[in-house]
């Protein structure tokens, strides 16, 4: 079994506020070993993964990892919403299926963080995020732009042995802000967030109230932490 079996039935069980106790006597094994596949001590065989997964009404894949989708559907590009209008490269850039991909998951995803944003009523924390989505699109603009030595630089007021670390720095600057404010504490001049404010969401929650942008979510959360579990 792999890792992310342990960590998605537990999410799974507390997603739905049940304890062990109450799981293991429904899936009827002991609450020990209910605790041990959740720790990932012990591994369970094939035929209670089925079982598991008729339990919470989720696909095998979707509990071994090999699929961000509840339902265990593969995503195809063609299946996620377009978000803006297509530009002049858009055919040159479908030749290549991961850079198409990964512009429709960046977009559909970017889409959901502003709708949960609207919902919190925070200006400071719309202000800080936007700011700090900004920056990465300058950042990586920079290193576009700059990959040929002929383009002239006067585009930019930031030396470009500066840019780099700097950039850095005001983003390490904005994620503490960001910090503070998701915490209900004011920096640089805005309110804090109120617990009440904040949106209650769950995997669930989200497919429900983006049903056509979640997949992308998913997608990138998946993509984003295969890179992640490569360092540790």
């Amino acid at each position: 079994m792999n890792n992310d079996f342990p960590r998605i039935i537990t999410l799974l069980r507390r997603e739905r506020g049940l304890s062990q106790k109450q799981v293991a006597l429904e899936l009827g094994i002991s609450q020990a070993l209910l605790s041990h596949y959740e720790k990932g001590i012990r591994e369970c065989g094939l035929d209670f993964v089925i079982h598991i997964a008729d339990y919470y009404n989720v696909s095998c894949d979707y509990l071994l990892g090999r699929t961000p989708d509840r339902a265990g559907a593969t995503i195809k590009i063609d299946d996620i919403p377009e978000t803006q209008a297509s530009s002049s490269h858009d055919d040159e850039n479908k030749a290549n299926t991961l850079v198409s991909l990964n512009k429709k998951l960046l977009l559909n995803s970017i889409n959901i963080i502003y709708e949960l944003l609207a919902q919190t009523g925070s200006k400071g924390l719309t202000t800080e995020i936007s700011s700090y989505l900004m920056v990465s699109v300058y950042k990586m603009l920079r290193v576009i732009y700059s990959s040929n030595p002929k383009n002239p630089q006067a585009m930019f007021s930031i030396m470009p042995e500066l840019y780099s670390g700097l950039s850095s720095a005001l983003q390490t600057i904005i994620e503490t802000n960001v910090d503070r404010i998701s915490f209900g504490k004011p920096a640089d001049g805005f309110k804090g967030v109120s617990a009440s404010s904040a949106p209650e969401l769950s995997p669930d929650i989200i497919s429900k109230e983006f049903p056509e942008l979640a997949p992308s979510l998913y997608n990138l959360i998946q993509k984003t932490e295969e890179k992640i579990k490569k360092l540790i």
